[in-house]
């Protein structure tokens, strides 16, 4: 049957001018309320106000415009039901075939700084989701749509099927009504819960719901279908929402490890750094007096890892940090912006690596939410925007006050390497620090400490000392670098076998959180050797 009546509410009146006269043009009845007849009527189209065909005012400043038998009965009456269509004629109520509406800017509104509790309630959309709802529920003979996306897709398919659309698109459009109606929701639950005092032993209702997600080439591995969606609500410098200015489609993998290196380097935000990641763990990192120096510094933290890796950056990219890369493979490099030059050389110099501009400026992580899945169920945490709670050092040799700035940087790297983690950290040059050696999730400590995080010190090293002019032997080179270098633990030693391979390597500075059973076996140890321990009591083990 051809559309005969419209009616068109929306806050985002994109497109929607055009809409409405197009719509007018193929013979249709425009209804709308407030500010969008409005817009429609200087505009020249002809319609009609919702309170004219209720014969109902609005009222309450608005809060009561469509909640009305003429509005909801005209929507979800079945055609061709007899009973329906007996009660239709009996209360005189005329059918609505198409209803386009937007929902007001609640989103938008609690993302603004200082928004006030009666701003966030008062933008809260009740008359238009109850519109939605009713359409989308009665789909098999009114179409809705909610996304300015769509009204070229929906007057397309009434030009093509004598004014009305098909079954198949008014489907596709209510499922797509009822997906923002529950995203929507939750974040109007989302902040309500925000709002309440913290009830002991008990979580807020979590609601999560998302717009339609794009599809991936595959997942984790080729045989795993796989999808994307995005956060509405995301209100800091994100992976989701980097603009793609060159290269090959993001792949699963790309987006994990981009999100990894995102949230490594913004540790380090404020000053030229790298976090250089290969399967989430960062195998560089560095700080520099510029960006290329912070990078080609990086990049010598792990060679053989970073190839093929993956790399975000506190600053925008200019042609000396992006000549850094030639003839080195990266899949994906993550920046808060590319100057000009930079980004034609890159371009010119790989077809396939991503160039992902952030939208947002790069800071420290703000208090947020992360969300896991499980078989049956999530789980729901505080992000880890801490760094240390205190810094005691128990042991007899002082942990010298210059040294601290090198032990920070070691624990901003140590939280996002996988648990167990050990890292080994120097100051390359005054006031430059990079990642020396890094072991990453072991069953046990001693394994991330003896036989990675030592191990990978000592091989790049060895390619430190081949480019260096040190002129003693590469022994005494190892010694000097090592002794001058700080090792971070995620979490706390449970033995003291740690320190003693520690002590083995030279190592005569070492940070972790404290509290084990052993802490006073350790704190020996440590004494024994004469190494300076710090403790921090604040654990970063990352699973």
């Amino acid at each position: 049957m051809k559309i005969q009546r419209a009616l068109i509410s929306v806050s985002d009146k994109t497109g929607v001018l055009e809409f409405a006269k197009t719509l007018v043009g193929m013979g249709v009845e425009l209804l709308s309320t407030g500010g969008t007849a409005k817009a429609i009527r200087e505009a020249g189209i002809p319609v009609k106000d919702v309170s004219e065909f209720t014969g109902f005012p609005e009222m309450l400043d608005g809060r009561v415009k469509t909640l009305h038998p003429k509005v909801h009965g005209g929507l979800l009456f079945l055609r061709g039901n007899v009973e329906h269509e007996a009660t239709v004629k009996q209360y005189g109520l005329q059918p609505i075939d198409l209803v386009c509406v937007n929902l007001y800017p609640f989103e938008a509104t609690v993302a603004k700084p200082g928004v006030s509790f009666e701003d966030a309630i008062e933008n809260i959309d009740i008359g238009g989701p109850s519109m939605l709802r009713s359409a989308a529920k009665n789909h098999r003979s009114v179409t809705v749509v909610t996304d300015p996306a769509d009204y070229s897709r929906v007057l397309e398919s009434l030009k093509v099927n004598g004014g009305n659309t098909t079954g198949a698109l008014r489907r596709e459009l209510a499922q797509k009504v009822y997906a923002r109606t529950a995203q929507y929701d939750a974040a109007i639950a989302t902040y309500l819960a925000g709002q309440l005092p913290v009830e002991t032993g008990a979580g807020a209702p979590l609601v999560v719901a998302c717009a339609k997600g794009s599809k991936l080439r595959y997942g984790e591995n080729p045989h795993q279908e796989a999808f994307f969606y995005k956060n509405a609500s995301a209100d800091e410098a994100c992976i989701a929402f980097t603009e793609i200015l060159h290269g090959k489609e993001m792949s699963y993998n790309n987006y994990v490890d981009g999100n990894a290196a995102l949230e490594a380097v913004r540790e380090l935000a404020g000053a030229p750094a790298v976090a250089i990641v290969k399967h989430t763990n960062p195998c560089g990192y560095a700080t520099g007096a510029t960006l290329a120096e912070a990078l080609e510094t990086a990049w010598g933290g792990d060679p053989v890892s970073s190839f093929g890796s993956v790399i975000a950056v506190t600053v925008p990219v200019d042609l000396d940090a992006a000549q850094v890369l030639k003839g080195r493979f990266v899949e994906a490099l993550i920046a808060p912006d590319f100057a000009p030059d930079a980004l034609e050389y890159l371009k010119s110099k790989s077809k396939d690596i991503r160039l992902l501009k952030l939208h947002k400026p790069l800071t420290a992580a703000a208090k947020s939410k992360t969300i896991r899945q499980i078989g049956g169920g999530l789980l729901v945490q505080d992000k880890d925007a801490s760094l240390l709670d205190q810094w005691i050092v128990p042991t007899e040799q002082m942990f010298p006050e210059d040294k601290r700035p090198l032990a920070e940087f070691g624990i901003k790297v140590c939280k996002h390497v996988k648990s167990n983690a050990i890292v080994i950290v120097r100051e390359y040059k005054p006031g430059q620090f990079a990642l020396l050696g890094m072991g990453a999730g072991q069953p046990n400590r001693v394994d991330a400490l003896r036989k990675l995080a030592v191990t990978k010190a000592r091989s790049n090293l060895e390619d430190l000392y081949k480019k260096s002019q040190y002129g003693r032997s590469p022994k005494e080179f190892e010694t000097e670098i090592f002794g001058q270098s700080v090792l971070v633990s995620d979490a706390f030693f449970p033995f003291s076998d740690n320190i003693d391979y520690a002590a083995e390597a030279g190592i005569h500075y070492i940070v972790q959180p404290g509290g084990s059973k052993k802490d006073e076996e350790v704190i020996s140890a440590c004494d024994k050797y004469g190494i300076a321990m710090a403790v921090t009591g604040t654990r970063h083990f990352l699973h």
